[in-house]
């Protein structure tokens, strides 16, 4: 499945397209269609297999969709390690490379 076939928004599409994005795994396929219909998920797979992008992706398109909140944080994704914090914020900045979402 391709990502474009996930109704991303086009700044999405674009940073994926940067980075040679074309084909969702399978962790992926099953996680962004679930985490934009709202709904909550676990998922569980080996290294290397797109969790980060399953769920940063629909986290950057929620927060793109409801840009007004009177909270400065939004959204929070917790770590067990500095160094998978410092992982994952490398790629939420390379996802949201073309819209306006900020993180830390």
């Amino acid at each position: 499945m391709k990502f474009s076939e996930f109704k991303l928004n086009e700044t999405i599409l674009d940073a994926l397209f940067y980075m040679n994005f074309e084909e969702a795994t399978e962790i992926q396929i099953k996680a962004i269609p679930t985490i934009l219909s709202g709904k909550d998920l676990i998922g569980c797979a080996q290294t290397g297999t797109g969790k980060t992008a399953a769920f940063a992706i629909p986290m950057i398109q929620l927060l793109e969709e409801n840009p007004v909140s009177k909270r400065k944080i939004r959204g929070l994704i917790i770590t067990p390690t500095r160094e998978l914090a410092i992982q994952i914020g490398e790629n939420v900045k390379h996802y949201s490379k073309y819209t306006k979402i900020n993180h830390t």
